[in-house]
């Protein structure tokens, strides 16, 4: 799918059955903004103030190095947080919507592709 980049504070508190391509700092929410535990609509105010300050252009510039670093012509932006219930957010689906904005290049959640019909054999 493309190589795979942290967005977290920290580092996953699991086990990965694959190893991570690089960070992604620009867009990883702060550790204070974390701390505030914020409903949604007020923590994404605050983190799109941090993607504003970071600017579009520094942004791009880091994840076009890292996908040059890990040789991947794609990068899979990972936060960790399962989001199969409604109520459930996150910010990469912020920076998603943020990217697209700023950008008209669409960030596709892949949780939320439909399933494709498998190969036939015959």
């Amino acid at each position: 799918m493309g190589a795979p980049i942290r967005t977290t504070a920290g580092a996953p508190r699991f086990a990965l059955g694959y190893q991570l391509a690089g960070h992604a700092r620009l867009i990883t929410p702060t550790r204070q903004l974390l701390a505030q535990n914020l409903p949604r609509d007020a923590y994404e105010f605050h983190y799109r103030r941090l993607l504003n300050g970071q600017g579009i252009d520094r942004i791009y510039t880091e994840l076009a190095g890292l996908a040059a670093r890990a040789g991947a012509d794609r990068l899979v932006l990972l936060c960790f947080d399962r989001l199969n219930k409604p109520e459930n957010w996150c910010h990469r689906t912020m920076f998603a919507a943020w990217y697209l904005e700023n950008t008209g290049e669409e960030v596709p959640e892949l949780g939320a592709l439909p399933p494709t019909t498998p190969p036939r054999l015959f």
